[in-house]
């Protein structure tokens, strides 16, 4: 009897481990898609690091411990309760920096608390109180240019004089896109260094970047606005909210900062002929109460982002990608990748 309650005791002190160690310090992500191809991978396991900007409080205190949205053996079954939530808040608070490869709760996932969204990882291309601009895919912070990631992608129309095979794009370490209609036809992602590659292959007739021209306005692009006039190549130039600053709004405006106000930072809202009624008064101004984040995929024509979402809040952070603890796609396991840091 003694020798099982030792063991319960054990389990039960080493479950209690786990979850302080999985809710503040470590926790370990599969890369589900390609939307930061080729920094990242389909299949890749990675480890992040939740102290690198502070460790988050938990939001939702009632949670089965060890799950996240649903229980592991009822998928129809929520893993919480959220009749108790938590303010926000972040101990020994450090800074995020530009370039850095984030993993965070994806902000659209309302059906969900802020701590049990979904789990979304890009890059940090803007922070709080930076100007940013897209400008035909170059990124600019600041009127600056940013340098591109090295894995960067975007997509390509290729037309060669004979059909290629999966293994012959495999040899470019190309791994998205294909015929788009026509016989030897094809729309290819690649990096530089593919295009480069391909471009002095003999049966290569020609490749061209895929162009969006400017001033097109994309309905499913952030703001979802006429007024703004915004594609995936073409974006901004807009300013990134940042806490404590104060921004004057107007019916244009408004389509950016509407959901930071009401959703993010849990004001009432309601535009009326007056003016704007943030907490039923009427005003023309707004203080941000947190910092906000723009993210981009290094995959960026195939990347679900900022450019589609818009701004990150600071309390969706989870922290930051690390290192490649192993890579498996298809069954097949990539040594190279393995303990692989993250850039």
């Amino acid at each position: 009897m003694k020798s099982i309650k030792d063991w319960i005791r054990a389990l039960f002190f080493a479950l209690i481990t786990v979850m302080v160690i999985k809710a503040f310090f470590f926790e370990v992500f599969t890369i589900p898609s390609s939307s930061m191809e080729k920094t990242l991978l389909p299949g890749d396991l990675i480890l992040v690091n939740k102290l690198s900007y502070g460790a988050r409080l938990p939001i939702t205190l009632l949670t089965f411990p060890l799950s996240h949205q649903h229980l592991p053996w009822l998928q129809q079954t929520k893993a919480y309760l959220a009749i108790i939530q938590l303010p926000y808040y972040r101990f020994f608070v450090d800074t995020i920096q530009r370039q850095d490869v984030i993993v965070f709760n994806y902000p659209f996932d309302t059906d969900y608390p802020v701590d049990h969204r979904s789990y979304y990882i890009k890059r940090c291309i803007g922070l709080p109180g930076d100007t940013l601009k897209i400008d035909n895919k170059r990124v600019y912070i600041n009127n600056q240019e940013l340098e591109l990631p090295y894995h960067a992608q975007f997509n390509y129309k290729v037309v060669t004089n004979k059909p290629i095979t999966n293994d012959t794009l495999l040899n470019y370490e190309i791994t998205e896109g294909g015929l788009d209609g026509l016989e030897n036809h094809w729309e290819l992602t690649m990096t530089d260094s593919a295009y480069y590659q391909l471009k002095s292959s003999d049966f290569i007739q020609s490749i061209k970047k895929i162009e969006v021209e400017p001033n097109v306005y994309a309905d499913y692009i952030f703001p979802y606005h006429p007024s703004y006039l915004w594609n995936i190549d073409y974006f901004g130039e807009v300013v990134i909210p940042k806490k404590g600053t104060t921004v004057t709004l107007d019916k244009n405006n408004i389509f950016l900062y509407r959901r930071i106000i009401e959703i993010y930072e849990e004001n009432t809202f309601e535009e009326t002929e007056s003016g704007f009624l943030i907490n039923d008064k009427l005003t023309t101004t707004y203080q941000f109460k947190m910092n906000y984040y723009f993210m981009m995929g290094d995959n960026r024509h195939n990347s679900a982002d900022s450019r589609f979402w818009g701004f990150l809040p600071e309390n969706h952070i989870v922290g930051k990608a690390q290192t490649i603890i192993f890579s498996m796609d298809k069954g097949n396991y990539k040594w190279n990748r393995m303990f692989k840091k993250i850039f």
